[in-house]
């Protein structure tokens, strides 16, 4: 263990969302979870990262892969959908910043590593999702899901997703794909972030590590202050 505390070589690898993101439309807007991990390489560099970041006031984007990229181009999407809105005077369009986002994710698929979900409200597609995986395709769709958690998620996604889920029908599938993905996943984990996007604005839910409940095969915490267990 004093090995490992010395040997700080861990810190210099790249830092990168393991991590698990979705995004699901109900009628009248659109809710989006993220975990909170970020990993630099075994270490958990930082465990309670919002992964949702605002693009304009009705479109919010989901990050995964490397931290940096994710940031910077969504940075860059900002401020040309803030120079694109005081042009228009009126909200950009969920489609305009995904296809913003979809050209500089294409147009440097060979430096960048990022996985992007795209969505929010706007007054002509009402809630709209559009995905962005590795190499910069857009595929809009009326649920995502993204990051190293979504491979032990997708067939319930599948099965449990409803076109008709009312906004609380569809925040709860959001939080319990998640939560379902933090329980299998060792690079998602920390807490769950959802935020809800309608034509009344945008409402943030936080959830939490010791509220999310734990799942088959997770072990349950014992009581504070109990003794341990007397294995024979």
């Amino acid at each position: 263990m004093a090995d490992r505390c010395q040997d700080t070589s861990f810190l210099s690898q790249p830092v990168s969302m393991g991590t698990t993101i979705m995004a699901a439309s109900f009628p009248g807007g659109v809710v989006l979870g993220a975990d909170s991990r970020t990993s630099t390489g075994d270490y958990i560099a930082n465990r309670v990262t919002d992964k949702l970041t605002p693009l304009a006031r009705n479109v919010y984007i989901c990050r995964s892969g490397s931290a940096a990229d994710t940031q910077n181009l969504s940075r860059y999407v900002s401020w040309f959908l803030e120079q694109h809105e005081m042009d228009l005077g009126t909200p950009p369009r969920v489609e305009t910043a995904a296809k913003l986002a979809q050209q500089m994710a294409y147009q440097n698929k060979n430096v960048l590593q990022a996985g992007l979900i795209i969505a929010g409200w706007d007054s002509v597609e009402q809630g709209a999702i559009y995905a962005v995986p590795l190499g910069g395709t857009l595929v809009k769709t009326p649920f995502s899901i993204g990051g190293s958690g979504s491979a032990y998620i997708s067939g319930l996604c599948d099965r449990l997703w409803k076109p008709d889920f009312t906004e609380e029908e569809c925040r709860n599938f959001v939080t319990k794909a998640v939560s379902h993905a933090m329980a299998r996943d060792g690079s998602s984990g920390g807490c769950i972030r959802t935020v809800t996007i309608t034509k009344d604005g945008v409402k943030r839910q936080f959830i939490p590590h010791n509220q999310i409940p734990p799942y088959h095969g997770e072990l349950k915490q014992p009581p504070p202050n109990s003794p341990l267990p007397v294995v024979s």
